[in-house]
């Protein structure tokens, strides 16, 4: 029972992403009633059974709050490590963001800075301006030293390497998956190209229905192995052996449509084309070079293959530093880490008529390019996203990052997208007055 109703839960948060959502006002629990602290969450030895989080229980919400910057402890997890370098100083500047910013969210609504992170149950929040630090607060008990569940910001790195193989020459950005990966011969893949695959584009006979037992979302979590599998399961047991089963159903380039699928599929190909794990490759050529203070890591499936889609996570420091190595072109400290061309490809963003059809209507005006959300807004900003609201906002003309990591009640970024732009305008605009 636990194992279903987590099931349940995660396979609608990604399923939420996928739609139109015309979001009710739900009775939201009290940010202050699911605090892990208050609640005593895993403190003990053992901890008391009504306070114990495991795989089978860490997505029956409030348990993420705790979960999300302890998933190493739930399950199997590959480092990718930041090498022998000292971290890098983030500076801080001399005049800080104030907790009683305030702005609007809605007519006649505002909140301040504080409010807008307690209402969103955030875990941390960061704000750099110029590559100084500017804001840096936490919640939920999450330390500076933990690293967070990113979910679907995962996807955004999954991008970035593949975009930088394809500016290389290691990879062509017209040609089908298949030619990189034979076993996708029969899949969806097959004919699909890898330009399809990065903007969501592709024609996949691929459902992520929550409600549905049937649904190819189930049988994803339990292949990744982030829900644990019933004894009597005969479905995929590996990311490898879901990725065969999915079918064509469609046109390939007509329509984004938000697929986690399609990710698991470029994971596929980055390890096959490299001979090298995910973890292996971020560290290599990100990680190891900005100063991270701590090794990232990502879940791992039951054969120990690294979640593309869903599973990484970092800290929140970290994500800074990254965010800044993006805001700065792919320079760190003056070098260039990641080559120009491939964050300008990233930035420029992709067919805002094809993002249309997928009806998010709160996101009006964007494109998703490259596994990454682009606004097309007057400030050219550029995001990553994860469900229960985990954020990577990039803001060129403001020189601002932002870094959010939350454990919000309602998975769905969508739910909080209106308050969360108000305040990531609400900051570009203070800062750009200092």
């Amino acid at each position: 029972m636990k194992i279903a109703r987590s099931l349940t839960v995660l396979a609608g948060a990604l399923a939420l992403l996928s739609c139109n959502t015309t979001f009710a006002q739900p009775k939201l629990p009290p940010p202050e009633a699911t605090d892990p602290v208050t609640r005593g969450v895993m403190v003990g030895t053992p901890p008391a059974p009504d306070k114990r989080v495991t795989l089978a229980n860490v997505l029956a919400y409030p348990n993420g709050r705790w979960a999300f910057h302890h998933m190493r402890e739930l399950g199997p997890t590959l480092a990718v490590s930041r090498g022998a370098l000292s971290p890098s100083k983030l500076a801080t500047a001399l005049t800080a963001l104030d907790d009683t910013l305030s702005f609007e969210t809605g007519p006649d609504t505002r909140t301040t800075l504080a409010q807008w992170q307690t209402n969103t149950y955030t875990d941390g929040l960061l704000v750099m301006h110029r590559g100084r630090v500017v804001y840096e607060r936490y919640g939920a008990g999450m330390q500076a030293q933990q690293a967070h569940a990113l979910w679907s910001i995962s996807k955004s790195f999954v991008g970035l390497l593949t975009t930088w193989l394809i500016q290389e020459g290691t990879l062509e950005v017209n040609a089908p998956l298949v030619r990189y990966v034979p076993e996708l011969a029969g899949t969806a893949w097959a004919d699909a190209s890898l330009q399809d695959t990065l903007d969501m584009t592709t024609g996949v006979a691929y459902t992520e229905v929550f409600t549905n037992p049937q649904s190819d979302i189930h049988r994803y979590l339990r292949a990744g192995g982030l829900v644990p599998m019933a004894a009597d399961y005969t479905g995929p047991r590996t990311l490898y052996e879901f990725l065969a089963t999915v079918k064509k159903d469609g046109e390939h380039g007509a329509a984004f449509r938000y697929k986690s699928a399609d990710s698991e599929a470029l994971g596929w190909v980055l390890r096959r084309v490299t001979g090298k794990s995910l973890a292996a490759l971020l560290s290599e050529r990100v990680w190891r070079h900005i100063g991270a203070q701590e090794d990232a890591y990502y879940w791992l499936d039951g054969i120990g293959t690294d979640v593309a889609s869903v599973g990484l996570n970092a800290t929140l420091r970290d994500l800074g530093r990254f965010g800044e190595l993006m805001r700065q072109g792919g320079k760190w400290e003056g070098r260039q880490i990641i080559p120009a061309n491939v964050v300008a490809e990233i930035r420029k963003g992709g067919d805002q008529q094809k993002f249309a059809a997928a009806g998010q209507s709160v996101r009006k005006g964007y494109s998703y390019h490259n596994q990454w959300w682009v606004p097309h807004d007057a400030d050219q900003t550029f995001e990553a996203k994860g469900v229960f609201g985990q954020h990577i906002h990039v803001n060129p003309a403001a020189e601002l990052v932002i870094v959010k990591l939350s454990s919000h009640a309602v998975p769905d970024t969508q739910f909080t997208h209106v308050q969360d732009r108000a305040a990531f305008a609400a900051i570009a605009s203070t800062l750009k007055k200092q």
